[in-house]
């Protein structure tokens, strides 16, 4: 007899990793009192709680409807783009967990991967259709347009093969050209780290996050303020991450000047793409049997905002 994750399990963990990601203070982020002018956190509150229904039933329809539904589902709620980048992520992941005959109500990393390379290797035209249709309607700011595939226009190739040719400008785009390896090679090893060494989930977060970024320069920067903004962003990632980040005085202290130092008011140094990424390995976190909240020995505050 053939088991499989429960949609409600699906959906509780998409939404639950959505929620624990926007609570976490990251530098340049909307978390609880940190605002920005055209997004909330009570948006991503919002945008957290649609989403579930259209994940949980990620097993049940194609890849590229998924995304438009969850989407569809958003903006009903709110007008800002909250987590296109997320369900981008966390849609094949969905049904990837979906999807695979699991002997429990958890499955490991490694068996969830081998089932998003499924999911990613036979994806079509048609997902891609509806992946576009999915951007349009939420309008991420910055997209510009591109020579090949743009989402303006129709596709011709299947989704994967369309990430493929925007994963050297698009960290979204290069997890699927890479069946998610930032996801789970870095952000979901540093998580899990963090976590067995009793950091609160806020500071696990933050910490991976930080870890990405310092690794990374963030995409989404790069398209709203170009490369040296985003290499310039990376490098005071790197700095915090030397200092000790969540772990030490001096880490917090610069990741408070870092939060500061992120924030205008076109938002130009958000390092969205690098906070998607986070809450795809938050996903896959909690879709693995990390349920409990509470830190696993000890713990800390959350970092400063």
């Amino acid at each position: 007899m053939s088991n499989r994750i429960c949609a409600t399990d699906i959906a509780a963990a998409a939404q639950l990793a959505c929620l624990l990601e926007a609570n976490a203070p990251k530098p340049g982020n909307v978390s609880p009192g940190s605002d920005f002018h055209d997004a909330t956190f009570n948006d991503f509150v919002a945008s957290a709680v649609a989403i579930g229904p259209a994940l949980g039933n990620a097993g049940t329809r194609p890849l590229g409807e998924t995304i438009l539904a969850a989407v569809e589902a958003t903006r009903r709620w709110t007008t800002s783009n909250t987590n296109l980048g997320i369900l981008l992520l966390l849609a094949p992941l969905a049904k990837a967990a979906a999807t695979y005959d699991a002997a429990s109500s958890v499955i490991a990393p490694d068996l969830l991967r081998a089932s998003l390379r499924r999911v990613l290797a036979n994806t079509t035209v048609d997902d891609a259709r509806h992946a576009y249709a999915a951007i349009r309607l939420a309008s991420p700011g910055g997209l510009g347009e591109s020579n090949e595939q743009d989402v303006a226009s129709e596709p011709t190739v299947s989704l994967t093969d369309a990430m493929r040719l925007a994963r050297e400008r698009d960290g979204i785009a290069r997890e699927y050209a890479t069946d998610f390896h930032c996801t789970f090679e870095l952000a979901l090893p540093m998580l899990r780290r963090a976590r067995a060494d009793g950091l609160s989930w806020n500071d696990a977060i933050v910490e991976t996050f930080l870890a990405i970024l310092a690794e990374w320069p963030d995409t989404h920067i790069v398209r709203r303020g170009g490369v040296e903004l985003a290499e310039l962003v990376s490098q005071r990632a790197r700095e915090t991450v030397y200092a000790g980040g969540v772990r030490t005085p001096a880490g917090r202290a610069t990741i408070s000047r870092m939060s500061t130092e992120l924030r205008d008011d076109r938002n130009r140094a958000n390092p969205g793409t690098t906070a998607d990424i986070t809450a795809a390995a938050i996903f896959v976190s909690l879709l693995g049997g990390s349920w409990h909240l509470s830190p696993v020995s000890g713990g800390s505050n959350a970092a400063p905002r």
